[in-house]
């Protein structure tokens, strides 16, 4: 195995933004303040939309009918212990929901929140 390089996403001493991290491992995922939407739902419960994540790696392409229609989406992996942390919308077939192509869903029980 080679070197893991791990992005740490920036602080703001003067409470800013907080930084949702892997449960397991505490690897920085994504920033609270680049959330989407709260209104999403994943396989185990509340999930965010975000436009980038960083510390992930993408599974394969696959079909799934979730509750808002047939989309292909990959899974998404922390880049350190390699536990599922949500997906990422590769594309979707209804008109109503092209603007999720691209966006990511992590999934609120696999995070835990880093305070600035």
């Amino acid at each position: 195995m080679g070197l893991l390089f791990v992005e740490v996403l920036p602080r703001d001493a003067t409470g800013g933004a907080a930084v949702l991290q892997c449960r397991r491992c505490r690897v920085d995922a994504a920033s609270v303040a680049a959330i989407l939407s709260r209104d999403f739902h994943g396989r185990l419960g509340r999930a965010y939309l975000f436009d980038r994540v960083v510390n992930i790696s993408l599974g394969p392409n696959e079909d799934r009918y979730l509750r808002t229609g047939r989309h292909t989406v990959n899974d998404i992996y922390c880049i350190c212990c390699q536990e599922i942390l949500g997906w990422r919308y590769e594309k979707a077939y209804e008109e109503t929901e092209k603007y999720k192509e691209g966006k990511f869903i992590l999934e609120r029980t696999m995070m835990c929140k880093q305070a600035p």
